[in-house]
């Protein structure tokens, strides 16, 4: 029998390719990013432990793209992931970089979600995780843009969830602290931070709970002090 799609977009590095490989044992994996190199190398991997793995190449950013890629796909599970972020002084920040961030972090959920979305209605049922970061409720330094994003996908979030209990379709955030990828600019090296196989085994722990349990928010952090500057 064939496996339950699970989308994943930000699918070819970092926390998403994590996920990718965590969820697909259980399910067939549509990897959603723009590097096609990537998603071949993650692909082969899945695919050689047993799994399956149909590589998406599209800007997350190009609605037009998104909805031609993603409207016929039949997803249980749909792990909103993609992001990026550029942490610097607000006045260093360009208006090119505060506009990218936005499109990425938050206004992809629009496009993304809703292309997903109608399948899981008609069935009644699906999951939809979003990764958001403890900056959606704890600013600090240098993140005006990135922080706000993330405080904009916890209210989608939680609104969404409102929205679709009654359907059937689960709707989580996930808020990890620091996570040690290559995620970013201006971000120190992050030895002592969280995993990113840490994340992706926090959403799987999240979409395997049982059909009348909902787990809608999950803050995980690391346990190891950061070193002092």
């Amino acid at each position: 029998m064939s496996k339950p799609i699970a989308v994943v977009t930000g699918a070819s590095r970092g926390i998403g390719r994590a996920i990718a490989l965590r969820l697909a044992s259980e399910f067939e994996i549509g990897a959603v990013a723009r590097s096609r190199d990537e998603l071949a190398e993650l692909q082969r991997e899945i695919e050689a432990a047993g799994g399956q793995c149909r590589p998406l190449v599209a800007d997350i950013t190009d609605p037009d793209a998104i909805n031609q890629m993603l409207s016929g796909i039949d997803a249980q599970v749909l792990v909103n992931n993609a992001g990026v972020g550029a942490i610097k002084p607000f006045l260093e920040l360009t208006r090119d970089e505060w506009r990218h961030m936005v499109d990425v972090n938050f206004n992809a959920l629009f496009d993304v979600t809703r292309a997903v979305l109608p399948p899981m209605l008609a069935r009644k049922s699906g999951h939809i995780v979003v990764i958001g970061s403890i900056s959606g409720r704890s600013a600090f330094v240098g993140g005006t843009c990135y922080a706000a994003t993330k405080a904009a996908v916890n209210a989608f979030t939680e609104s969404l969830m409102l929205e679709l209990r009654d359907s059937g379709i689960k709707v989580s955030v996930i808020n990890p602290g620091s996570v040690a990828t290559g995620f970013g600019s201006g971000w120190s090296a992050k030895s002592w931070a969280l995993s990113a196989d840490a994340v992706a085994d926090a959403v799987a722990q999240m979409i395997a709970t049982p059909p009348n349990v909902l787990i809608h928010r999950m803050e995980i952090r690391t346990l190891t002090v950061p070193p002092k500057k």
